[in-house]
């Protein structure tokens, strides 16, 4: 199941409808107050939602926590537009079960951080993405928060989140790796290519000498 976390708002009230299954669309409602996420479902659907979250949070090569409090309709539906662009996933769902979910997963390391209005951004392959998504994102919304992540078994804090927002991208960086492998075996070429030739010209300067003797 995919639970894509829509951003707009219902009614006059302070909810937010949330598409759950894209294949199997059923509406279920989230709704955002001072505790965070209250998840109107049963019981059979939070242990859907907390098996699916940790099948996600188990393949993801980068979560990230970020506390959304403060934004607007159009600011969320903004950051979730930048995220998709980039095959990120952004999710919210209520802590009680994100804390379930984590178990036996690497995000275990950063439960802790699951209080308050907590959405979490996932990337599968590229961890540069989400990011830079964020970090740029921050710098125009002052009310939005990137709390903490974790990449590769270990806690990302705020300032490592940043240096990794500042590297090249994923594109970028394969394009450069592509650019060398395909320097190494012309490199590698050209030098087993001068082989003989050296070796024929010490040759050739073993046969003068001997002629000239």
């Amino acid at each position: 199941m995919i639970y894509d976390f829509c951003a707009t708002l219902a009614g006059s009230g302070n909810q937010y409808p949330a598409i759950a299954n894209r294949q199997h669309p059923p509406l279920r409602f989230y709704q955002i107050g001072k505790g965070g996420v209250k998840v109107l479902v049963n019981l059979e659907e939070k242990k859907g939602i907390v098996k699916d979250l940790n099948d996600r949070f188990s393949k993801a090569a980068v979560v990230i926590v970020t506390d959304y409090k403060g934004l607007d309709v159009a600011a969320i539906n903004d950051l979730r537009r930048r995220l998709r662009n980039e095959d990120v996933e952004y999710q919210v769902v209520k802590n009680s079960l994100m804390i379930r979910a984590s178990e036996q997963t690497d995000v275990a390391l950063i439960k802790e951080t699951f209080k308050g209005p907590n959405a979490v951004a996932l990337s599968y392959s590229d961890p540069i993405a989400p990011a830079k998504v964020l970090t740029d994102f921050a710098k125009d919304n002052d009310v939005f928060e990137i709390k903490v992540g974790v990449m590769n078994g270990k806690v990302i804090e705020l300032n490592e989140i940043k240096a990794l927002s500042a590297l090249p991208s994923r594109e970028v960086l394969l394009g450069t790796f592509v650019s060398v492998l395909n320097n190494v075996p012309t490199g590698f070429v050209r030098t087993i290519a001068e082989i003989p030739r050296q070796l024929l010209n010490v040759l050739q300067a073993i046969k003068d000498q001997k002629e000239a003797a």
